[in-house]
């Protein structure tokens, strides 16, 4: 087996050429201008004009009028599939026939339905008629969604491998049922899940979670109505969750101590808001949460047992969020050859709250979280999404579990089939808790080393990446694109197991990518070859990666 001493590239030679990519790149992206209209009519919609009429479409999977899907084995698939109910579609609609006509409500609408696993796309058409009123068309494409699970995929040097199946359309009332075997480097499970958008007609959501697992159990149950659509005025919820697991400490990406963790958590917690108000929404949030981590040894251990404390707490918390309503449409971003929807303006949210021992909990603390997001240009030319947060505790004057983390994402579009992408995410850490270590490797970034193969209190990773969506469309089924990517990135700081700190990593690779367009999935299927350009002399040469991601 070959080892990392072959490779002759040095980490800062890589690190050089990443920067002049990225400058290669921008210097020579092109602008596109990306067309799309949303009326059918030419006529200018009067502002006073009202809905005269709601048509909702809902197509089959396959287009039997397209020639290339006319043949006996998609006709078959059409006549055993379960088309999406009118009323599943209707009850997601912010508009009804009659009211006043809001092209926000539109657009908002369609974010909504397309946001739905079981529909592989969605769109919503106004057309001025002759009285000067509305007539508004919805139309949905189904996917397949009845669909066994057979995971086998390689990331990070481990392999995962998962059997079950999964309903995400419940005889087309937009429910989720599933079941499922998986297996991977820290255990095997056997889960059900059971899930429902708009329980009981409503927009409460409801989540059912039970997990029989090979070191422990998981149970969740969540029943949420959320703040639905930018206009809503009223969310709150209940959400417990049980679980008891192994856990592990990992060294260069193998399992290197262990120890046995205990959680109960319930939280509870109601908003309000006085909706959208000239392009800007505030929400309030209030509630209380319970959270109890006990640690403790491993019944049979196999590795050495390094036990974090306990931790306990209990508290209100009150919260305030501020976010502007600016959204945009692109596809071959993120998907092949799909529709997608990005939030492209500022939102801020600041939550607070209050952990006493005089509630139950076994320490006093300030509990602080800070999140922010603002984005630059746009997805039909070049667009820089950023995000940050600060999260932590504050005991009685001193820092706990104390984090601030960035993300840059910058999308350069040079062609309609062509897009050059760059992402930077950093994590500061402080006094982190044990159980939560900042972790790179295979499955954080860097394609090219094992899982969790550094482990510190602060990272940064950078990657690049030059996407190529083809026109290739095999058998009607998958989208196929390409890509070639490298990424650098290290961790700083103390760890657990006092493992030594390698520095900058760095890697090269190439890879596919495959979209399928009439199963119940976003994700995209990665195959990936890297080559780690660092790391210790005994890493693999060579890491063959199969996963399936959100994104490509």
């Amino acid at each position: 087996m070959h080892k990392h001493s072959q490779i002759a590239f040095q980490n800062s030679q890589v690190i050089g050429h990443l920067i002049a990519t990225i400058g290669l790149v921008i210097t020579a992206a092109g602008v596109q201008a990306e067309t799309a209209a949303n009326l059918e009519s030419s006529k200018e919609i009067p502002t006073d004009a009202r809905i005269s009429s709601v048509t909702i479409v809902r197509d089959n999977i396959f287009n039997l009028a397209n020639s290339k899907e006319d043949n006996a084995l998609y006709r078959l698939i059409n006549r055993l599939h379960i088309v999406t109910r009118q009323d599943t579609i209707e009850k997601q609609l912010l508009f009804a026939q009659g009211d006043q006509y809001t092209q926000r409500l539109i657009d908002e609408s369609e974010r909504i339905l397309r946001g739905n696993k079981y529909l592989y796309d969605a769109s919503i058409t106004p057309t001025v008629n002759k009285a000067g009123n509305v007539d508004v068309r919805v139309w949905s494409r189904d996917i397949w969604t009845l669909t066994p699970e057979i995971t086998l995929s390689r990331s990070g040097g481990e392999n995962k491998t998962a059997f079950g199946i999964e309903e995400s359309n419940l005889l087309g009332r937009g429910q989720r049922l599933e079941a499922t075997w998986a297996k991977d480097v820290e255990r095997s499970s056997v889960t059900f899940e059971f899930s429902d958008r708009q329980f009981m007609n409503s927009w409460v959501a409801l989540d059912l979670l039970i997990a029989d697992n090979s070191d422990g159990h998981s149970r969740r149950l969540s029943v949420v109505k959320p703040f639905h659509a930018l206009d809503a005025r009223h969310a709150g919820g209940l959400t417990a969750y049980d679980d008891d697991r192994r856990s592990t400490f990992y060294d260069l990406g193998d399992e290197a101590a262990e120890y046995r963790h205990q959680r109960k958590s319930l939280v509870a917690f109601g908003g309000f808001s006085h909706g959208l108000k000239n392009g800007w929404v505030r929400r309030w949030t209030y509630g209380a949460v319970y959270d109890d981590n006990h640690f403790l040894p491993v019944q049979e251990p196999t590795l050495p047992q390094v036990i974090p404390p306990d931790r306990k707490l209990v508290y209100p918390f009150a919260g305030f969020e501020i976010l502007e309503d600016r959204f945009e449409k692109s596809a071959n971003s993120n998907q092949i050859d799909r529709v997608e929807d990005f939030f492209l303006g500022t939102r801020l949210a600041l939550t607070l709250g209050w952990s006493d021992t005089g509630f139950g909990a076994d320490r006093d603390a300030l509990i602080y979280t800070l999140t922010a997001n603002h984005s630059y240009g746009s997805m039909k030319r070049s667009a820089l999404l950023l995000s940050g947060g600060l999260r932590g505790r504050d005991e009685g004057g001193t820092l706990a579990n104390a984090t601030a983390d960035m993300s840059a994402r910058l999308y350069l579009r040079q062609s309609e089939r062509l897009l050059f992408f760059t992402q930077v995410t950093g994590v500061l850490g402080h006094n982190l808790d044990e159980d939560q270590p900042v972790e790179i490797g295979g499955d954080t970034g860097l394609r090219g080393y094992p899982l969790r193969y550094q482990a510190g209190e602060s990272s940064l990773i950078v990657s690049v990446e030059q996407r190529y969506f083809t026109n290739w469309y095999p058998f009607r089924l998958v989208r196929v694109g390409a890509a070639v990517f490298a990424d650098a990135g290290r961790v700083w700081g103390p760890n657990e197991l006092n493992s030594p700190n390698l520095g900058w990593l760095s890697d090269i690779g190439f890879g596919l990518r495959f979209a399928p367009t009439r199963l119940g999935t976003t994700k995209v299927f990665h195959l990936d070859i890297a080559f780690p350009l660092g790391g210790a002399e005994d890493i693999d040469s060579v890491q063959v990666l199969f996963s399936a991601k959100r994104s490509f």
